[in-house]
């Protein structure tokens, strides 16, 4: 896990799986989870998802490895796939992390262009959601206004998530839309380029998880830009 690339990283986990002693389910997922994220962190995206899915027979935190599967399958151009994952996942997961798995879904299909099934998502995680409900929110209205729809408290939901911990990070992409749609266009700005400077300062297994996120801020800061 402390390994400094991709290639340690999958040169001790093969290690690891290679002991002749047994190795207990735990250890072997833990290992082959390493494994698998050393595959995507090297753009091997394939390959990663082979890893996750032998991972998920071993029934070990199988959420977990859904998300990392569809991870993977976005990242190698397979959005049903990724979204089948994530479906499952919110199933199968704990309570305690049913509204990240549909926060995930959400912000898939959001930037798929899908805004129904995306609404019908974060609404789910908004109603279950605990600690990061300002961002589900928030997030939800995003989607809302991308699908025509109104939204009255747009200011309120911007204010709340600014002073929330879950503002920080991937709410930055979240608030600078909002803002954006509110006109706002200074605030927008100063959101959208934090977001874009610690995503691109971000490990590559997170860089890889936000391209789309990523391509969507520049994509808006252009268009400020250019007005």
């Amino acid at each position: 896990m402390a390994a400094a690339s991709p290639v340690a990283r999958a040169r001790w986990a093969r290690r690891g799986l290679a002991q002749r002693a047994p190795l207990d389910r735990t250890t072997q997922t833990m290992l082959l989870r390493q494994l698998c994220l050393a595959h995507y962190e090297s753009g091997r995206f394939d390959r990663a998802h082979e890893v996750a899915l032998q991972a998920l027979e071993l029934d070990v935190l199988p959420d977990v490895l859904l998300q990392d599967a569809a991870r993977a399958a976005l990242a190698s151009g397979d959005l049903e796939g990724a979204v089948a994952h994530l479906r499952v996942a919110a199933r199968r997961g704990p309570a305690s992390r049913r509204p990240f798995h549909q926060w995930t879904l959400g912000s898939v299909l959001f930037l798929a262009h899908r805004y129904t099934e995306a609404i019908a998502s974060l609404e789910r995680a908004l109603r279950w959601g605990t600690r990061d409900r300002p961002l589900y929110r928030a997030h939800l209205a995003l989607a809302r206004l991308a699908a025509g729809e109104a939204v009255d408290d747009l200011q309120e939901t911007i204010d709340e998530l600014a002073a929330a911990p879950c503002g920080q990070g991937y709410g930055r992409f979240v608030l600078g839309h909002l803002a954006y749609a509110a006109r706002a266009w200074p605030a927008a700005r100063r959101y959208l380029e934090a977001f874009v400077r610690r995503t691109e300062a971000s490990p590559a297994a997170l860089a890889i998880a936000l391209a789309g996120e990523l391509e969507m801020a520049r994509a808006t800061l252009a268009k400020m830009a250019a007005s």
